[in-house]
């Protein structure tokens, strides 16, 4: 098994699969890293060299922010709009959606579960 930018990557998988298991490589970055260091789509992890993975390694570290970094790159844009005041920000301290999406129904994913109001008697 190996580990690539602090995550165990699968080794029964492709190597352009696996290396999506890294938070913030989707299929593109996946693809682009494989072409740029010379492995061939069919290779499965598990037949990969040591050098192989440490080229990998290499170029992720390089060319991208993965991981950590990225979450707390996430983490700190979301702080900086809510310190802002701005709508985006009032949106992400709510708990609403951010991105213009109705709330009058649905938007139950970023509201919780729904909370009964007391209503009418009979």
């Amino acid at each position: 098994m190996a580990r690539i930018a602090g995550v165990n990557i699968p080794s029964n998988k492709r190597v352009v699969i696996a290396l999506q298991y890294i938070h913030g490589i989707g299929p593109k970055s996946a693809q682009d890293i494989v072409k740029k260091v010379g492995i061939e789509d069919s290779r499965r992890v598990n037949a990969l060299s040591d050098a192989e993975v440490l080229q990998i390694r290499e170029t992720i570290d390089r060319d991208f922010t993965v991981e950590g970094d990225l979450r707390r790159e996430t983490a700190v844009n979301i702080k900086r709009l809510m310190d802002l005041a701005c709508y985006r920000g009032l949106r992400h301290r709510k708990g609403l959606p951010v991105r213009g999406q109705r709330t009058h129904t649905n938007a139950r994913t970023r509201k919780g579960p729904a909370k009964p109001i007391a209503g009418k008697k009979k």
